[in-house]
This record gives C-alpha cells, structure tokens and sequence, in this order.
C-alpha cells in the first residue's frame, strides 16, 4: 500500500511537557483516518506536527512522502487544513473568504471564479456567498471553512475538531460530504473526540495523554475487549449509583452513558444477580438492565484505565 501519511516515533515536547509521546502510525493513500481522543491528548499537536505548523522534537513522518521537518513548504502545498476554529474572517463575506483562501494557495482569476462556483454547488453554498461570515450558524461556518480548506483540491486533507460545537444534524451533513471527497481519492485525517464518529472512518487510532493505546479498524478495536460482558442499567439516582458501584469488585468499570450506565463484567449472570441486590439494598429504583455489545466508547475507557494503572502501580 502507498502511504499518504507516516509518523515514526513522533515526539513533541513543550518545555518539561510531553505533548506527543513516541506515536507511530501509517494512513493509506484515499483512506479516512480517524484519531480519536479526549481534549488535552495530543491530536491537534499531532495534527500541527504534520502539517508543518510545528517542528517535531524527534522522530520522523511524511506527508505526500515530503519530510515532515525538511520539506514543509512542499506539504502546504499539498495539503488542505481545517482547523478547529474554522480561521474565517468575520467581517468578510463567504464569498471574499473563499476568494482571499483561493489567493492563499496560490489560486487565481477566472480558474478562482470556477473553483468557486464548483465548490458553491458541491457545498450548497450559494444561499450565504454574500452573507457576512460573523453573521452565519456554526452549521454554515463549518461547510464554508471545508469549502476554503479543498478550494485547491489538495490530495491530503486535515481536519481538527470539525464538527465540535455543532448540532448534530450539520455533523451527519458534514461527515457525507466527506465520505464524499474520499470516494475520489481524497485521503482524509480527522481529529474527533466524538466516539460515534469513529464509525465513519477506515481506521482509528486512539491517543491519550500523548500516546496511541489502540490502532486498527472499528471492529478490530471492538475485539480488543473479548474478555467480559457489558450490563446497560437504567435507574433513578444515575451519579450516585455510578459511584457506588465503581466501589464493586465484581465490576471492571462503570461509566456513564447518556441516561444509562455501562458496566463492564466479569461474569454476566452472577453480576445481574448482585447488582440487582445491591440497588434494592440501596433503596434504588431500577428501570431496565440488559446486555450489550462493546461500543468504541467502552473500549476506549478499559483502555485508558488501564494506560493509568500502568503509569501508577
């Protein structure tokens, strides 16, 4: 497989502090890769590092098969990069943006006015070309963003946080249109902490505190937890049960989910059993307890649990 992007032994360190922790990944050319992780765990650094944005401590990568540290002219050039903020300008237009990103890479005259246009009619964009952009929904803001991001039609596309902050309606408009730019050849990196999302991607990887806990594809990372059983319980008292059980030694985890908690056991039916008998000991109210399938979600809490119990015993 021809890579698009490579990161070796990546470290990159702000004074005392460990930003990014010796990651190694590889994302093939016209693949959605997917790095997940909470805020504060190392994606946008990562994502900056490969961008050229900022030179890394040690270790290596390649975008385009460009040097990551030597050749970050030739990367910009090749890339698009949207970052969390959407880097609009406020007081111009839709239009003017796109113009003034167009003017950026280098994208000029009658080809802007028609890489406009096609852009305009592949994003829907004609309703607010003349709109000032401070006066847009974060909905609109972030399509005009993707749309000053591949004006140039970049072959690697880079994408920090798009969809944070926005209603859940303009994220699945979003993730189509990307779906859409991959089915062309378009590889696509995208930072999320939106575990959902991660079903979107070809493969994930998930960071925290600076290091990768988990690479693959969703399914293989799902079989990564084959050794319990998850118990949805829906109860009143939702935070006070959580904390009580945590406290349980037949319970690996306990985390919350929407109006449900997710308990990850050893053994299912004795568990149903004490638990049942530890919520009317408790005096508390129980809804519904069912058995469920492993989420991303509950992979990912096992596995930074156990990154911590590393790191502290």
């Amino acid at each position: 497989m021809e890579y698009a992007v490579i990161a070796d032994k990546l470290v990159k360190r702000f004074g005392d502090f460990t930003a990014v922790d010796g990651i190694s990944f590889k994302v093939g050319k016209g693949e959605i890769f997917g790095f997940l992780g909470p805020n504060g765990a190392g994606k946008t650094t990562t994502i900056k590092v490969l961008c050229g944005l900022l030179a890394p401590t040690s270790g290596s990568g390649s975008v385009g098969g460009y040097n990551i540290d030597a050749e970050q002219k030739k990367i910009k050039s090749l890339i698009g990069y949207m970052s969390q903020k959407f880097s609009l300008y406020g007081d111009l237009t839709a239009l003017e943006n796109l113009e003034f990103f167009g003017g950026i890479y280098g994208v000029k005259g009658p080809h802007l006015e028609k890489k406009i246009r096609e852009i305009s009619l592949f994003l829907n964009l004609s309703e607010i070309m003349v709109k000032i952009t401070s006066d847009l929904s974060l909905g609109w803001k972030q399509r005009l963003a993707l749309a000053c991001a591949i004006l140039h039609q970049p072959k690697i596309l880079f994408l920090d946080e798009p969809t944070s902050g926005v209603a859940p309606d303009a994220r699945r408009r979003f993730w189509s249109l990307i779906n859409n730019l991959a089915s062309v050849g378009v590889t696509v990196f995208v930072t999320t902490h939106y575990m959902d999302e991660a079903e979107h991607c070809d493969r994930l990887a998930f960071i925290d505190q600076g290091r990768i806990i988990a690479l693959g594809t969703s399914r293989e990372i799902k079989e990564m937890m084959d050794d319990g059983e998850i118990l949805e319980i829906k109860c009143n008292r939702l935070l006070e049960t959580l904390k009580l059980l945590e406290s349980e030694t037949y319970i690996k985890e306990a985390a919350p989910f929407g109006n449900s908690l997710h308990l990850s056991v050893r053994d299912e039916e004795s568990a149903v059993k004490r638990i049942k008998f530890f919520l009317d000991a408790n005096k508390i109210k129980l809804y519904s307890m069912k058995s469920i399938k492993p989420s991303l979600e509950d992979v990912f809490v096992r596995l930074v649990k156990k990154q911590y119990e590393i790191r502290h015993y």
